[in-house]
């Protein structure tokens, strides 16, 4: 195996592989055709593998090529990103979020004006990417991540609890709420598996009787909205449904949840993460964590 010594020939590749084609490179870099070729055939010779295959007129990236020009793109964005937040002086003032779909959309989006007014001088940019992320990547300063959590974890943010809701469009005339009682009445919706359903089913001393498990979705967001829609009972996570909770487009049905090991956890670039804007951040969403917390705990659960 032969060692990169060098990374001449990196960004001729880089530019190479965009175009598909050494003339289109050349004119890019203000370089003749040959000179590119050059390099990155002496960048093959480095490297011991081919990354074009040479056709009379175009040339095509190889497999091993097409993994490498992945690579030295993503490389080559976070290089000139940083060069360019450096040259602007704007590092401590442009703040890189990377989080889930579902947890941007409804818990984080609806709330960072909160954020902002208390820092407008800072620069937000939000990723919603449920791919995880690089976090030692200059593209990335924090990311807010869902999955297990354990207790005594100093970057958990926040346990969720599943809690059943309901859109008030399912109360007939003159009903108060829906309760536990009344869901085999509606289709009840989940995600991926009705397996928590029948948890909570269980935990409550419920399973008895004929539910209709018959609508899927793929992410706790798209779950919510349905809900939202009058499509069923949903059972879902109280971080992703709080907003719509809190302003009425859902009702939660009073009764015990079952146990549940997944949360948001906070994660910084450990090489960012003393920055006054990444302290800033953490200490914002702790605080607006324990208050949706605090609101969970006063919501009326069934003895």
């Amino acid at each position: 195996m032969k060692p990169l010594r060098s990374l001449s020939g990196l960004i001729d590749f880089d530019c190479a592989a965009r175009w598909g084609s050494f003339k289109l490179a050349a004119r890019e870099l203000h370089k003749t055709p040959a000179a590119v070729s050059l390099q990155v055939k002496q960048l093959e010779e480095a490297i011991g593998f081919a990354l074009f295959v040479r056709h009379p007129r175009h040339i095509a990236l190889t497999e091993k090529g097409q993994e490498l020009a992945i690579a030295v793109g993503r490389m080559l964005a976070d290089l000139r990103g940083k060069v360019a937040a450096l040259q602007r002086g704007d590092e401590e003032s442009v703040l890189r979020i990377s989080t889930t779909h579902s947890f941007a959309i409804k818990w984080l989006v609806p709330r960072m004006h909160r954020f902002t007014k208390l820092y407008p001088e800072l620069d937000i940019r939000i990723d919603s990417n449920d791919a995880p992320v690089d976090m030692e990547a200059d593209s990335t300063d924090v990311a807010i991540r869902y999955g297990p959590v354990r207790d005594g974890d100093p970057a958990t943010l926040f346990r969720e609890r599943l809690v059943p809701v309901y859109s008030p469009e399912l109360l007939a005339p003159g009903q108060a709420e829906l309760t536990l009682a009344d869901i085999k009445d509606w289709p009840l919706l989940y995600e991926k598996s009705p397996e928590r359903w029948l948890q909570l089913l269980n935990e409550n001393r419920a399973l008895k009787g004929n539910y209709d498990f018959s609508r899927a979705y793929s992410h706790w967001g798209v779950l919510v909205q349905a809900a939202v829609a009058g499509q069923g009972v949903a059972l879902v996570p109280y971080g992703i449904a709080c907003q719509d909770i809190a302003s009425g487009a859902l009702r939660q049905i009073a009764c015990r949840s079952a146990r549940f090991e997944s949360g948001y956890r906070f994660l910084a670039n450990p090489h960012k993460e003393n920055m006054g804007k990444v302290q800033r951040f953490r200490a914002w969403i702790e605080e607006e964590m324990a208050q949706m917390e605090l609101a969970l705990d006063r919501k009326p659960r069934s003895s």
